[in-house]
């Protein structure tokens, strides 16, 4: 009979698992707003990097067109010999003296704003002020993030 009215259980009190339940949102609470920096940060990296190998891009054309690698004929650029879009760094341009019609391109494709997610850059041409938000429709001399609001740096997207 003593053995009925033992109250010793080896299980865990009800207050005891809404303690622990609290502290774990609290954690789990205090952790948020670090995950949703280390995202930012994250997308952000993603658009220097997108950044610089499409100005790497751009660059390698106007170096090329410059020295004559490319096939006057296919061209539609300015003076600047910047490429007339980004669709012309992907579709690529033939060698000049090439009878294999050979293409050299600079792009696989239109690299995604990580910030946005889309694929519609903001663009600038070489006659352009360095601040303009509206393409000359020349050339692409540099592209730039049509996304609103300030980097982690403070620094507009628009500007970087």
């Amino acid at each position: 009979m003593y053995r009925l009215f033992r109250t010793s259980s080896r299980g865990f009190t009800f207050v005891e698992l809404v303690v622990a339940t609290a502290v774990m949102m609290i954690l789990a609470s205090a952790a948020l707003p670090i995950v949703r920096v280390s995202v930012r940060r994250q997308k952000e990296a993603e658009l220097r990097y997108t950044l610089r190998e499409v100005r790497k891009a751009i660059d390698q054309f106007k170096q090329d067109a410059d020295v004559g690698r490319l096939a006057a004929h296919e061209l539609t650029f300015g003076a600047e010999n910047y490429p007339s879009s980004l669709d012309q760094l992907v579709e690529g341009v033939t060698y000049a003296n090439d009878a294999s019609g050979r293409k050299k391109k600079y792009l696989r494709r239109v690299p995604i704003d990580p910030v946005t997610g889309t694929t519609d850059w903001g663009l600038r041409s070489y006659t352009d002020k360095p601040d303009a938000l509206v393409w000359g429709g020349t050339s692409v001399f540099d592209i730039y993030s049509k996304a609103q609001g300030k980097g982690l740096n403070g620094i507009k997207f628009r500007d970087w």
